[in-house]
């Protein structure tokens, strides 16, 4: 994940039984294709370099059964620890609350969701048969990466679309290549879990 063109687009399948999307950047090239291992205790995400598996390049896994508070490891295909994503339990039952850890242990970038209630209105709406559908068209929360100034350095946004299967990452200010794919591996676990909660 060298040299990408943002936005990056993350397109979740909705035609198959597993928990999966395809990356693509800006120029339309797939960087990658997450795929969550089914009925895994803890949370264990493959990330290929297209949707035919042919190529590992990554591995993010919880590091408890109870993901309440866990912390997720992201690791490259030799397994070097790239950094982790951790959940700030409490403080995420409201307002999503993330933090990004760098390959030292460091924290680096904390990622927030920007409103609260689209995500709330989402769900209730959600539940109604017929209106239910539409919510995708109707309700997009979004999510901040900002660093340890307080500046804001990236934002994930759900695209209006059917069943809320399209996001979009765009970079609000130039960061580091090896920061980029940080953030980029902690949306993309950070995605299935939001998505997963409504």
């Amino acid at each position: 994940m060298k040299d990408l063109q943002f936005p990056i687009n993350f397109t979740f399948n909705v035609t198959t039984i597993s928990n999966d999307f395809t990356a693509t950047d800006a120029s339309g090239r797939t960087i990658a294709y997450v795929r969550q291992k089914m009925f895994k205790l803890k949370e264990d995400i493959n990330i290929y370099n297209n949707e035919n598996k042919s190529n590992l390049t990554h591995n993010i896994k919880a590091d408890k059964w109870i993901d309440f508070s866990a912390a997720y490891s992201m690791k490259d295909a030799q397994g070097n620890e790239i950094g982790k994503i951790a959940r700030k339990g409490w403080a995420s039952i409201w307002k999503a609350h993330y933090e990004l850890i760098d390959q030292h242990q460091k924290l680096q970038y904390h990622i927030r969701e920007d409103n609260a209630w689209v995500k709330v209105l989402d769900g209730v709406l959600g539940q109604i048969p017929l209106i239910g559908g539409f919510t995708g068209y109707l309700f997009n929360p979004s999510y901040t990466v900002s660093d340890l100034k307080g500046q804001a350095v990236c934002q994930l946004k759900k695209e209006a679309s059917f069943f809320g299967r399209k996001f979009k990452l765009s970079k609000l200010k130039p960061i580091d290549n090896d920061d980029d794919e940080r953030i980029i591996l902690g949306f993309m676990m950070m995605v299935l879990l939001e998505r997963r909660r409504g």
